[in-house]
Parts: C-alpha cells; sequence; structure tokens
C-alpha cells in the first residue's frame, strides 16, 4: 500500500512501496525550526528574492528570528541586498551562517563562498541540488521562527529539490500582472499541487507605480490579476507590491533592512502571518 512518501512520484502504483528501496528523496528533518516556507515563482525577473528580503525583514522587525538559504545557485542575490558579507564559519555542530549588519537575520548563499562574486556559478542540476541539500542540512539553522528558501526560476532540479527534500509547510507564490508572467507562474502553482507542498498566498509585485506628482497609482504592466488568480486556485492574496526606487536603491546598496514603507511590509508580513500553518 502506497504512503505520503509516493506522493508526486512518476512511479507511484508500479513499484513495491512497502520495502525500504524507494527512490523518492525524503524529507529532511525540521532541525528546530518553527516554520520553512519557499518563496518562489516559476517566472524569472519578477522580483522573488525582494519578497524573500523583504518577508524576512518585516518578520525580524517583529521579534522572530529569520533565516534566508539563497537556493538560488547560479544566480544568488540575497547576501547582496541585505548587507551580508563575510565566510561562514565552521563549528564542532555545522557551519554558523553569516547575519545581516542591523536585524541579524542569518543567511546562507554560495555568492558568501566565492573570492568574487560576479564569477558564474557553472554547474550541472545534480551538484546544485546536492549544494541546495547542504545548505539545509549542514548549516545550523535551528532555533530560527521561520526559515524562507529563495528558489530559483522554473521547474527543474533546484524547485524540485527543496520541495521533495525540504520539510516545507508551504509556498509563497510572487507574480506580476502580465498574462503571460500568470500563465508560467500557474506552472510552479501545479508544481506544488503535485508534490503536496501547501501554497500558502499570492504576493503581486511590481503592481503599480505612485506618481511623485499626486500620488496616483500607474499601472504600469496593465491591470492587476492577482485576485482572478487568487479567485482560480482558491488561495489568498497577501497584498500588492509597488515598483519603488527607493527600494531599488537600498537593495543595491546592501541596505534593505532600512526600507521603511511600514505599509507594504505590514501587507506583506500580515498576510503571511494570517496562513500560518
Amino acid at each position: 500500500m502506497s504512503d505520503s512518501r509516493c506522493e508526486g512520484c512518476n512511479s507511484k502504483g508500479t513499484c513495491d512501496s512497502t520495502t525500504d528501496k524507494c527512490g523518492m528523496p525524503q524529507k529532511g528533518q525540521r532541525k528546530g525550526i518553527g516554520m520553512i516556507v519557499a518563496v518562489g515563482s516559476g517566472k524569472g525577473g519578477v522580483g522573488k528574492s525582494s519578497v524573500s528580503a523583504l518577508l524576512a525583514v518585516g518578520l525580524a522587525r517583529r521579534g522572530q528570528k529569520v533565516g534566508i538559504l539563497d537556493g538560488d545557485i547560479t544566480g544568488p542575490s540575497i547576501p547582496a541586498m541585505l548587507g551580508v558579507k563575510g565566510l561562514p564559519t565552521g563549528s564542532p555542530l555545522g557551519i554558523v551562517p553569516p547575519k545581516s549588519p542591523t536585524l541579524g537575520i542569518s543567511v546562507m548563499s554560495i555568492n558568501l563562498l566565492l573570492e568574487d562574486a560576479t564569477k558564474p556559478v557553472v554547474w550541472r542540476g545534480p551538484v546544485i541540488s546536492n549544494t541546495i541539500k547542504q545548505f539545509y542540512e549542514e548549516v545550523l539553522w535551528d532555533g530560527l521562527d521561520t526559515l524562507i528558501v529563495d528558489l530559483p526560476p522554473g521547474t527543474a532540479d533546484a524547485p524540485l529539490t527543496v520541495m521533495q527534500s525540504l520539510p516545507l509547510d508551504g509556498f509563497v507564490v510572487v507574480t506580476s500582472p502580465q498574462d503571460l508572467v500568470g500563465m508560467v507562474v500557474e506552472k510552479a502553482m501545479h508544481m506544488a499541487q503535485m508534490l503536496n507542498v501547501p501554497i500558502l498566498g499570492l504576493v503581486e509585485n511590481m503592481a503599480y507605480a505612485l506618481c511623485p506628482h499626486c500620488g496616483q497609482r500607474i499601472q504600469l504592466f496593465g491591470p492587476s490579476r492577482i485576485e482572478e488568480l487568487s479567485k482560480k486556485w482558491w488561495v489568498p492574496s497577501f497584498a500588492s507590491l509597488p515598483i519603488d526606487p527607493v527600494l531599488s536603491n537600498l537593495s543595491d546598496r546592501g541596505l534593505l533592512e532600512e526600507y521603511h514603507n511600514q505599509s507594504v511590509l505590514d501587507d506583506l508580513v500580515e498576510g503571511f502571518l494570517g496562513r500560518k500553518p
């Protein structure tokens, strides 16, 4: 008789799942972490890493101990956004991740291990997958209230590894108003559904810009479609985030922790906390 290990496996129903020889990756241990959530999209360029970092900042300001596992091995940006520098350090118990300078957000990223942050990581899928597993299993995340896993675009090796191998409590989906983006985002949502990862909610990034003269919202990429997607999938919409030059400037300078658009942070964090299992 098949069990929960079989969900999402192409061999479901055709193998002897009563044995210990199942080839399906098994979930890692929780490691004393309160909640583990992936942030992703399926589509590149929608601001997944910005949303991951903003969510971490918002939670940390509310007193949570927060960490970010940068799962985007070939295009990491979390350390640069948060101003995290220095190598992770070793200890008898495991790897100690460096922390952001103001809020103490723990961060593990491949860019922290490179002598030159501009050098590419030219690895095949299995090596990337194993690196992500090591970042989870060998790093001391114990004691965190929330661990955020920042996913790369697509539905291939890296996101698949995270959803199959890490004990995720849920998936936060980042989208933007364009139809093309929505189509690709739904691929990631279908993937989460196939692998029994709960979709906690939607975040629409780059939803609008504010006119600097009158404050009117300008929908640069067309009308919002987050409610349409929310109704189709029966999942809540957490927030619609603006295109904000202040956020862009702070991210470029490694000072995202200093972002103080409180209404944006409150919408994101309160939406997320409202769906916390």
